[in-house]
């Protein structure tokens, strides 16, 4: 039996206005400048194994390192107490905009409130950067909360599209 999969996309024009969260003991956040192909594999299936994330895993170690290792993507690693707890990465090849490419905790650190306190920092981060957009994109495959708290950190969908499930 096929199944399909809905995709949105999610934008912002401007930093989001609201309170800033006090910092939580043990949130640490480190720009990982040149990781090594294993340390973002690592990270990109501890995260998204659950989920089924695959477009990173397409690729050779050679094409991954031409995305990871360009100065304009950026993947920042978030500790919790000194652990790995999930990652972000900004794609800030495009001209005036910027990509929240990948986003997600392991899931060990899910349902604790660190995935909005982490996209808080990376939308703030982003914004930093002074782009016209910031936008991202999320699926039905993804964790339930994922469209809600992208909504709740202040994107708006814009586009939406159902397509069929490559891998139920």
């Amino acid at each position: 039996m096929k199944s399909s999969v809905k995709t949105y996309y999610v934008e912002m024009f401007a930093p989001p206005e609201r309170a800033v969260s006090p910092a939580k003991q043990g949130f640490a956040v480190v720009y990982a400048k040149r990781p090594t192909i294993g340390y973002y594999r690592f990270l990109y299936d501890a995260v998204g194994n659950d989920w089924n994330w695959q477009s990173r895993k397409k690729l050779s170690g050679d094409a991954l390192a031409t995305i990871i290792h360009d100065p304009r993507n950026e993947l920042h690693v978030l500790f919790l107490e000194g652990v790995p707890a999930g990652f972000v990465e900004l794609d800030r090849r495009v001209e005036g905009e910027i990509e929240i490419s990948q986003f997600g905790l392991l899931p060990e650190f899910i349902g604790q409130g660190w995935g909005e306190i982490f996209l808080r920092w990376a939308v703030d981060k982003a914004w930093s950067y002074g782009p016209k957009r910031l936008w991202l994109h999320t699926c039905t495959k993804d964790h339930p909360v994922a469209l809600p708290n992208y909504l709740k950190a202040g994107f708006t969908i814009y586009k939406e599209e159902v397509k069929e499930d490559p891998a139920p």
